[in-house]
């Protein structure tokens, strides 16, 4: 893996915990069944995970996690929704730790844009599948993602996002390059699509603008960006008041866009 260019703070998670299979994987969702194997690389807090894990039952979901401490918040979800179907492991996407063919489906959001080698872990993630199974992944375009009003601050953050990024070794602008690394990654049956996600309410405002005014204080980012000499602490504050700003503007509105792939073949 790549550096994680978000870390783990609490407003990260904030963001992370609230995410569904619904809002974050419904280009998957025809293709499941009941008593379907299923590997979650990068599973986070889980929340995707354990709505999965429903939706296969009988059918047993592996949530996957670099490390023991971050699949301790999927082990919590688990706990938490009574998910029996949950098993858990440790290791990584470019080397996974489980035998050939042995997932119906294999299945990673908002991951490949933070590792070295998006195509060897495509390729680690067809190996471990069916063979006719489906590996099917989610990420973010942060070049594409867009806003108003036009707050120069939320400019000076998407560049200083994008470096940052690129310096811990991930691809921000993913999304519109999931097909190629698909492609690259021995692929022969792949459907590409995108979705996004849209702030425009109050509510949704509040929350947006005010975790990534946090998340550029307060998270790995923050102290990243500033010992790359990407930004000053000073620029931080600046850029985390903007995000204030645009929240709280009546006609905020903001648009995350992401690409999608289902591979078989």
């Amino acid at each position: 893996m790549a550096r994680y260019t978000h870390g783990h703070h609490e407003a990260v998670l904030r963001s992370h915990a609230v995410r569904t299979a619904e809002d974050s994987a419904a280009y998957l969702l025809p293709h499941l069944r009941p008593g379907m194997a299923l590997l979650d690389v990068g599973s986070g807090p889980g929340t995707i995970t354990a709505d999965l894990a429903a939706l296969v039952a009988p059918g047993e979901v592996t949530a996957l996690e670099p490390t023991r401490e971050a699949l301790a918040l999927a082990e919590r979800t688990a706990a938490e929704r009574g998910a029996g179907n949950m098993r858990f492991d440790t290791g990584d996407v470019h080397s996974l730790p489980h035998p050939d063919g042995r997932f119906d489906v294999v299945h990673a959001h908002q991951v490949l844009q933070h590792v070295h080698d998006p195509v060897l872990a495509l390729r680690e993630m067809r190996r471990v599948r069916t063979a006719d199974g489906v590996v099917a992944a989610r990420d973010a375009d942060y070049a594409a993602m867009t806003w108003y009003p036009e707050i120069p601050a939320l400019d000076e953050w998407l560049s200083v996002y994008r470096r940052t990024a690129r310096h811990n070794g991930g691809e921000p602008d993913a999304g519109r390059r999931l097909l190629s690394w698909a492609r690259k990654a021995g692929f022969t049956d792949i459907t590409a699509s995108a979705s996004v996600w849209c702030y425009a309410t109050a509510e949704d405002r509040a929350w947006w603008g005010g975790l990534w005014a946090d998340r550029i204080l307060e998270s790995a980012i923050a102290g990243q960006a500033v010992s790359y000499g990407y930004a000053t602490r000073a620029d931080l504050k600046r850029i985390s008041e903007g995000w204030r700003e645009w929240s709280e503007a009546p006609d905020g509105w903001f648009s995350v866009l992401h690409g999608e792939i289902l591979c078989r073949g």
